[in-house]
């Protein structure tokens, strides 16, 4: 069923208006930029001959600042030519390379530092994998909240309540993706709003304590098998993060860890 959706979408059809077929082609975009820009920076982390690197005392130009660009100037024609087949394809892919170079610095925005290679950094490729399945659930013309069928005005407004309440408590819980999809299938949000929190989600911050805090602790160990493939398809796909070195202490200071 998914693969017959996605092959049904005609991206190069004549559409002079914004539609599926631009929504897709932004969503194309968009991946392959991210991955395009993610493999360059593994580059210029490990190859010295590749563009991009920063030498003592340089400005570092990062590449959000051209997605931000690219974005701005793709939207504008957006609105204020009126474009025509091919022209809005390409305003279309213009504007997914933008958003593509900008997310894969997603966590500097949130840190207003550069933690591109740390631990926090991983927080761009989840931005992405939600952002991605937002734009594939909409490419897919699936219907927010549920509603396939026409009904009553109140009919609505408690559904789209009851939806948005699931998700917005999958987020408070930690559990974006979930929340996301559950937008458009509401199934997904309730599973995600009865299942246990994130450890360091808002959630888990107000209600667990004890026991149930331990269990969460326990279900999201990034030892566990769960936990180390996702760890090894975040390397495959974002680069391994920097290890933090271990600090030394002064010659003669002892060790405050204990011992047995």
């Amino acid at each position: 069923m998914l693969i017959a959706a996605l092959v049904s979408v005609d991206p190069f059809g004549h559409r002079p208006r914004p539609g599926t077929g631009a929504a897709f082609l932004v969503l194309v975009a968009f991946v392959i930029s991210f991955l395009a820009i993610r493999t360059s920076a593994r580059l210029t982390r490990s190859v010295s001959w590749w563009p991009g690197g920063v030498k003592s005392g340089g400005v570092h130009i990062h590449h959000l600042v051209w997605g931000i660009c690219l974005m701005t100037f793709s939207g504008f024609l957006a609105f204020a030519a009126p474009l025509e087949t091919p022209w809005w394809h390409i305003v279309a892919i213009t504007f997914g390379i933008g958003v593509g170079f900008t997310f894969d610095e997603f966590a500097l925005w949130v840190h207003l530092e550069d933690v591109y290679w740390s631990q926090e950094g991983r927080a761009s490729l989840d931005a992405v994998i939600v952002a991605a399945a937002f734009a594939a659930l909409v490419v897919l013309g699936t219907n927010p909240f549920g509603l396939d069928d026409p009904a009553s005005i109140t009919g609505t407004a408690v559904a789209v309540a009851a939806v948005l309440g699931l998700a917005v408590l999958c987020f408070l819980k930690g559990r974006v993706l979930l929340g996301v999809i559950g937008l458009f299938v509401p199934v997904v949000a309730l599973a995600g709003a009865v299942r246990l929190a994130h450890p360091s989600s808002p959630w888990a911050r107000w209600r667990y304590k004890g026991s149930r805090l331990d269990r969460a602790r326990a279900r999201f160990d990034p030892s566990r098998p769960a936990g180390r493939w996702e760890r090894r398809f975040s390397d495959l796909v974002a680069g391994a993060p920097t290890r933090e070195p271990v600090a030394r202490r002064p010659a003669g200071e002892d060790d405050p860890s204990p011992r047995g």
